[in-house]
């Protein structure tokens, strides 16, 4: 069975546009080779609201897999300073947000 996950990023909306130039040169053999798959990014860009998907054959190893790749962790510290502080307001940089499935048509 294949785990689809859809999760939430929030950019500063002054930098929307830099990040997307830094996607234009993603690893994609690097999220296939820990297991993710159609990985797909949507963007609000009036507010820097991302919404991600994904699949993979399960959502929580293919992500272990990921952390434990040398580039993932350079990909993550240099984008880190595109997203917004978290909602408490503490400076830190929100996670994602794994969005609960409750509902799909195949």
């Amino acid at each position: 069975m294949t785990d689809r996950a859809c999760f939430l990023l929030h950019l500063r909306p002054e930098l929307v546009e830099e990040y997307l130039a830094v996607h234009q040169e993603v690893w994609p053999e690097v999220l296939s080779r820990s297991g993710w798959r159609n990985y797909s990014l949507f963007l609000r860009r009036e507010d820097g609201l991302v919404v991600g998907y994904c699949e993979a054959d399960d959502f929580a190893a293919a992500t272990a897999a990921m952390e434990r790749e040398d580039v993932s962790a350079r990909w993550e510290a240099t984008m880190s300073r595109f997203f917004a502080p978290a909602a408490a307001g503490d400076g830190t940089v929100r996670e994602r947000e794994r969005l609960q499935e409750y509902f799909h048509l195949a």
